[in-house]
Formats: C-alpha cells, sequence, structure tokens
C-alpha cells in the first residue's frame, strides 16, 4: 500500500485508483476511486458493489456536475497534471464552500511538497503525492507559515479581521 498524507499525518492509503481508460470489470469489492467519466457512465453498478466509493476529477472539472451526488462518495479526488496549474485549488474551495462536501478532499497527480501548506488552506485534507516526494519529510511544509492575510476553508476571517476582534479597545466600546 502507498503511504499518504491525511489529517496532517501519514498513513497508509486503502482506496485503490482506477484510471482513466478502458478498465475492463470493475472490481466488486474494495475501496475504489474511479475517473468521473466511468461514474456516470456506471453509476448503478458502482453503487451496488461492496466497499466504499470515491470519485476523481481533473482540475478542470466542473463542480456543479458532480453536486448530486456529494453525498454518496467518502472521498473526492483532484488530480492535478502539472504541479503549476492552480484550477485544482479553485476547485476544492468551490466543493468545501459553494457545495458543502465535508467527506475527504484529496490531492492527486502532480503534488509536491511545497504545495500542501496552500492545497490545505483551499480545503484538502489528504494527499497523494508524487512518487519522488517523501511523505514523512513533507509534514512540516503545514509549518511553513504562521499567519496568513487571506481568508481560506480554514480561516474564514481574513487577518484584519481577526486583529479586529483581538483588539481591546473595541471590547471597550
Amino acid at each position: 500500500m502507498a503511504q499518504i498524507i491525511k489529517h496532517r499525518a501519514v498513513i497508509q492509503d486503502s482506496w485503490r485508483l482506477l484510471e482513466q481508460g478502458p478498465t475492463g470489470a470493475l472490481p466488486f469489492s474494495g475501496d475504489v476511486i474511479v475517473p468521473f467519466d466511468l461514474w456516470t457512465s456506471e453509476r448503478d453498478t458502482l453503487s451496488f458493489r461492496l466497499g466504499r466509493i470515491g470519485v476523481w476529477l481533473e482540475a478542470d472539472a466542473d463542480p456543479a456536475a458532480i453536486a448530486p451526488d456529494l453525498a454518496r462518495f467518502d472521498v473526492i479526488a483532484v488530480r492535478f497534471a502539472s504541479f503549476t496549474d492552480g484550477r485544482g485549488y479553485s476547485l476544492a474551495r468551490l466543493l468545501r464552500e459553494r457545495y458543502g462536501y465535508r467527506g475527504e478532499l484529496r490531492a492527486i497527480g502532480d503534488v509536491l511538497r511545497d504545495q500542501l501548506y496552500y492545497l490545505s488552506r483551499c480545503g484538502f485534507d489528504a494527499f497523494a503525492l508524487r512518487a519522488d516526494q517523501n511523505p514523512p519529510q513533507a509534514l512540516s511544509a503545514f509549518d511553513d507559515f504562521t499567519e496568513a492575510y487571506q481568508s481560506s476553508v480554514e480561516r474564514p476571517d481574513p487577518l484584519f479581521r481577526r486583529r479586529l476582534e483581538l483588539d481591546p479597545r473595541r471590547k471597550a466600546a
């Protein structure tokens, strides 16, 4: 089993990622993450198999297309074809904030240590790093910065609002 980072800890991954393209017979049991196209064409078959089901999306996917089925998935994976492609960040934020997805949101594909802090701020809570990355060493990425100015999925209030709330002069007024 491969190692992933989930909730800022290294764990053994129990999920099987089915690749794009013709897959042949679907595994009858076990936890699988299927491509979105396979989910849309085999929804009924996949819903009645043994094991948990997840879906993986390309970074350019429209989250509205998957919104009606969100409750069916234990995990949604977003595939980064290149670490320079930022569309997956927006997709994660939309899934969390607009569509209210609360299950595991996993970054897969070309995922590097240097992205972990930013990916987590957008709502990802699990990370399948690229093969040349070391998951235990990558854990330090979550501590690269102590504060962020912008709002995020993790902290909806921007820094200036958090500072105003802590200002003792405002509480006296």
